[in-house]
């Protein structure tokens, strides 16, 4: 079963997670430090909360398509290519307390899209082979926008373009 997730960072944190509790009429299925998901099951969605600034308000972080297994983001990494549209694809990065295969696009208006799948769990929040790059970088997410216009780049993009994680 694949579900669409989104993944909001928010400043307060336990407020947030006792909302979506309330709203979804489900606990948290993963709590760690400054995180949290919900594997919701109807409507299949899987909602993330990171930890954001204190008096924030709360801002989408990125959006992905969870799905089952490594096949399937290779499948969907080959049909977004085959579309025209620049990917940056991660395997074994361990990022969201959760080891990780994806690929990430950018859409039109240059919200960053993952296909992804998990792997297995991680102790730690983790941060992708891209974030080490750049280390003040939380768990932000997906291709730069800097080398894309209208869902396309100009560029390839590159571990240098993504600031991914998540």
């Amino acid at each position: 079963m694949s579900r669409v997730q989104l993944a909001l960072r928010v400043a307060d944190l336990e407020g947030s997670i006792a909302f979506y509790t309330k709203l979804f009429g489900t606990e948290p299925a993963k709590l760690r430090p400054g995180y949290a998901n919900f594997a919701i099951a109807e409507p299949p969605l899987k909602l993330v909360l990171i930890q954001g600034e204190p008096g924030q308000d709360t801002q989408m972080d990125h959006l992905g398509v969870e799905v089952e297994d490594t096949t399937q983001v290779d499948a969907a990494t080959q049909r977004l290519k085959d579309a025209g549209l620049a990917t940056f694809s991660e395997n074994d990065t361990s990022c969201c307390y959760a080891v990780q295969d994806k690929v990430w696009v950018r859409g039109p208006g240059m919200e960053p899209w993952e296909v992804y799948v998990v792997k297995a769990d991680a102790d730690n929040l983790g941060k992708s082979a891209i974030d080490q790059q750049n280390p003040q970088a939380a768990c932000a997410c997906g291709p730069s926008s800097s080398d894309q216009t209208a869902g396309r780049t100009t560029q390839p993009v590159t571990a240098a373009t993504v600031p991914g994680c998540c």
